[in-house]
């Protein structure tokens, strides 16, 4: 009985890890020292604390332990499908030591750690079970999962009753939050985060069914399904999200809000949490917002050309209105914020109202809407005039009161910048005079209205050229003005990009001008279709034509322009 790999001492191992970490950029000497302080104030493990503390992506540190320990890195489609029998070792064992049997001969047992600078596990194993012993590197996350699935068959979960979703005995709310602190939960939903992080996801959706626990995260606009935990940690799960966003666990049958700041892999996050009360439990949403990555930029957003010289132009005026529509989760509030960091100068005063703030400013004063206490978009509104603003943001002109005063702020002499649901700019000024604003008042303080959608951007490293077929290429002759032949690009995957063919997104957009042929058919209470119409022959380009330019440009494929936009 022994250890086949032979390992570096530990202490050695341990160093190169940290260095190679170090020379990569993952781990700063500030974050080492901070990291080696909490592990000797409680006696931890060093690397395992610096992924617990999310300083390091645990993919990054399997990846480095597994170069410089010479092991095998096994993912997960790699894990056995049925559990690997070996009587001698506990699955209590198992489960705490992060180990997950692999493969079993007649004188070796193949391993995958979390940890394979811990020598006491292999150690351990090998005297329990009389084989050796040969190591892989396997990510914490992973093992940790495919020992609920191999080795803890979910029992039948009990048929739901009216009581289990109504009030909680003070006993049953004691219990959640014993629950929701045991160490497992919390790792379940660290790494339900974590992983989302991995991929970039902007939501992570956590839905439970009779049956199953569904996950899914919201990666470039798409939902997918993932890896969830078992069905039976379902109340511990979601109790643990209330408890570290601030929710009051016991009420289950009304939604709430609430907000949770995160350290994740070195980033700072900003987690809006949302539950609503289902058939069989909560549902939570959780939209994750990166502090350090978002790029306040018109040409990081996608705006270029002609609507982003009109969106420039728009923003330059004085005083006036200036909307920006689209459906929830087309980027209105982050072309928002962009269009106040170009704005943003020692010479202007600029107050926000939101609901929610969803990212800080730095010289810009936000306010958070609080319905509850009579804090709302009109109230603080009316409050904030009186502080001599020279740009005013409301985050949505959610109600007739709040668009009044908007109005009435951009008459004395204020930039106002809003958003609306409408499905296109022109539709965005019908939608303000079916909400009672007259339309004089409409027609002396918009300035202009952006209309836009988010595509997903074609990887780079992955995209591949085709030629398009004549009649699309007719299409394009029609639309945007190219004629001949037309080379276009689509989607094939890489590992870069998680084999999806995209990464990122970027804005298709339309910039409406309020001129003075639109001004007078707004008075003369024309159609949507009419005022766009209009626009068009005063040069504005659609969204459909900026996305069928973007696609020219091989930025995204003209499926996805198609997916979010109407064919003009």
């Amino acid at each position: 009985m022994d250890i086949s790999t032979d390992l570096a001492a530990p202490a050695d191992a341990e160093s190169q890890v940290i260095a190679a970490l170090h020379h990569l950029g993952k781990l700063t000497p500030g974050e080492l020292a901070r990291a080696r302080r909490l592990a000797e104030d409680g006696g931890d493990a060093l690397l395992p604390l610096v992924l617990r503390l999310g300083l390091v992506a645990e993919r990054e540190l399997a990846r480095v332990m597994a170069e410089v320990l010479a092991l095998p890195l096994v993912e997960a489609s790699e894990f056995p499908p049925e559990a690997v029998p070996e009587d001698g070792v506990s699955v209590r064992f198992l489960k705490d030591a992060r180990a997950l049997p692999l493969a079993l001969t007649a004188d070796t047992l193949t391993v995958a750690l979390a940890n394979p600078l811990d020598q006491f596990v292999p150690a351990a194993l090998a005297l329990a079970t009389g084989k050796t012993i040969t190591l892989a590197v396997g990510l914490p996350s992973d093992i940790e999962a495919a020992l609920v699935r191999l080795y803890e068959p979910s029992p039948e979960p009990p048929p739901a009753s009216e009581a289990e979703f109504g009030d909680f005995a003070e006993e049953d709310i004691e219990h959640l939050k014993d629950l929701a602190s045991e160490a497992p939960v919390i790792r379940m939903v660290n790494q339900l985060i974590q992983k989302a992080v991995e991929v970039r996801a902007s939501d992570i959706h956590i839905e439970p069914f009779a049956d199953v626990l569904k996950v899914r995260y919201r990666v470039d606009g798409l939902l997918k399904e993932v890896e969830a935990p078992p069905v039976r940690s379902t109340a511990a799960i979601i109790s643990r999200i209330k408890i570290m966003a601030k929710l009051n666990i016991a009420e289950r049958r009304l939604p709430q809000d609430g907000r949770i700041p995160l350290r994740m892999q070195g980033r700072e996050l900003d987690l809006r949490i949302s539950t609503v009360p289902t058939m069989f439990g909560e549902s939570v949403v959780m939209r994750l917002l990166d502090k350090e990555s978002v790029r306040f930029d018109l040409d990081a957003l996608g705006f270029d050309g002609a609507p982003r010289e009109r969106l420039r132009q728009v923003l330059e005026q004085p005083y006036g209105i200036v909307l920006v529509t689209g459906p929830t989760g087309s980027g209105k509030s982050t072309t928002l914020y962009t269009a106040l960091s170009r704005l943003n100068t020692e010479a202007h005063k600029i107050i926000t109202v939101e609901d929610p703030v969803e990212y800080q400013l730095p010289g810009i004063n936000q306010i958070q809407v609080k319905a509850a206490i009579g804090m709302t978009f009109a109230g603080a509104l009316r409050a904030i005039v009186r502080q001599d603003p020279d740009i005013i943001m409301v985050g949505e002109m959610r109600d007739l009161e709040t668009a009044r005063i908007a109005v009435q702020s951009a008459l004395t002499g204020h930039v106002v910048l809003s958003t609306l649901h409408t499905n296109d700019a022109a539709s965005g000024v019908t939608r303000l005079l079916e909400m009672g604003v007259e339309d004089y008042l409409l027609t002396s303080t918009i300035n202009g209205i952006v209309a836009q959608r988010l595509v997903r951007r074609l990887c780079p490293h992955c995209r591949q050229a085709y030629r398009a077929l004549p009649e699309l290429a007719e299409r394009f002759a029609h639309t945007a003005g190219v004629s001949g032949a037309v080379d276009l690009h689509r989607a094939v995957g890489c590992a870069l990009c998680n084999d999806s063919g995209y990464r990122g997104r970027l804005v298709i957009t339309e910039v409406l001008l309020m001129t003075d042929q639109i001004r007078k058919a707004v008075l003369a209470h024309a159609t949507a279709t009419e005022i766009r119409r209009l626009a068009v022959v005063e040069g504005m380009e659609t969204m459909y034509q900026d996305g069928l330019r973007k696609a020219l440009d091989g930025r995204t494929t003209i499926e996805e322009v198609l997916r979010v936009a109407a064919a003009d």
